[in-house]
């Protein structure tokens, strides 16, 4: 991996969102431009090319246009420009639903739809605008992100852990690494389950074909991922989807939708992933009205993050965090236990 830029491209550089990839030894020959669509979430042609021209894109070390066609092992890194620093982290006076509060860290219960950090697309009405403009002077991850110790996608709503000084940083982020932190996951998902239980296992990284998913990788291409584990329990059989508990030995980005997915079972109304069609069930239009109507209940993935466990940093006790799932979850529930209790499901 490349790591040394010259001085010119070196300033200002918290203003840059860095990406560093190995080209895969059987990649084609392709323009870097389309490449790096393919490899990095919401980079549209017109920003690789901007990144392109002033200077922003190496390969082996070197600058390159956006013809350039990557050849296997070529080492890439690119670097985009933000927005305004500034314009990035404002405090919003936005209202957060603080579970737990002390004076090193405090537990948020984050709603469905609000975003995490901001980002490309999202910057305003984040979790962190609602921090900064709550606390002062909280410590940056190793993201520069102000007191992320982990984070949930957009549409899982639930639990998440922020530090409010450097040592529950570090102790708190040290604790996710090393897997001693506990996370406890409520998923609806498509399918009746085979096993009242088990354990995923998958390395987990960029899809091929579409870069705003992930998938599982196995066997020799194993290496494409990051190891992923995922231990799942049902909780209540409800015809053609399964209320499933879902613990986090890992943390990947979307791992119990990208570990669902993989076994078959993808999340109810998952959009990205595919959850928003009718994949299991019959063809009577009556069914494709109530599915419809459960997905109107809920718009989102149907994911929530309920139980978040861990070492207090200072104090040394283990904290054990739990929420309610949520009203539009629920609903949804209601809705499949009433249908399944009055149709004969096969």
């Amino acid at each position: 991996m490349i790591e040394d830029f010259t001085p010119e491209n070196q300033k200002d550089d918290d203003l840059y969102e860095h990406h560093a990839f190995t080209v895969d030894k059987g990649q084609a020959p392709l323009r870097i431009d389309k490449y790096l669509m393919n490899k990095i979430e919401n980079a549209i042609r017109n920003k690789i090319q901007t990144a392109a021209k002033n200077g922003n894109i190496f390969v082996n070390g070197q600058t390159v246009k956006s013809n350039y066609k990557v050849k296997p092992f070529d080492e890439i890194r690119v670097m985009f420009e933000h927005p305004p620093f500034e314009n990035l982290l404002v405090g919003e006076d936005i209202p957060i639903d603080v579970v737990y509060e002390d004076n090193h860290l405090l537990v948020v219960n984050k709603p469905a739809g609000m975003v995490v950090h901001p980002g490309h697309g999202n910057y305003s009405g984040t979790l962190i605008n609602a921090l900064i403009y709550r606390f002062d002077n909280l410590p940056n991850n190793s993201s520069e992100r102000p007191g992320l110790v982990h984070r949930i996608d957009k549409d899982t709503s639930g639990l998440l852990v922020v530090a409010k000084t450097e040592e529950a940083m570090a102790h708190l982020s040290n604790q996710f690494a090393k897997k001693t932190s506990e996370r406890e996951y409520v998923a609806i998902v498509w399918g009746n389950m085979e096993e009242d239980e088990g354990t995923i296992e998958g390395n987990i990284g960029r899809h091929p074909k579409n870069r705003l998913q992930n998938t599982v990788y196995l066997d020799d291409e194993a290496d494409k991922g990051k190891p992923a584990i995922t231990h799942y329990k049902v909780l209540e059989r409800l015809g053609y989807v399964t209320l499933v508990s879902c613990k986090l030995e890992t943390g990947r980005t979307h791992q119990i939708r990208v570990h669902m997915k993989h076994i078959g079972h993808t999340l109810f109304n998952d959009e990205r992933y595919g959850g928003d069609l009718i994949l299991k069930g019959t063809t009577f239009t009556k069914y494709k009205q109530f599915v419809d109507n459960c997905f109107k209940i809920l718009p989102r993935q149907a994911l929530h993050a309920k139980t978040l466990g861990f070492e207090h940093p200072v104090t040394g006790e283990f904290m054990r965090f739990e929420t309610e799932v949520p009203e539009d979850m629920q609903q949804c529930i209601v809705k499949w236990k009433h249908y399944s209790k009055h149709q004969d499901l096969l």
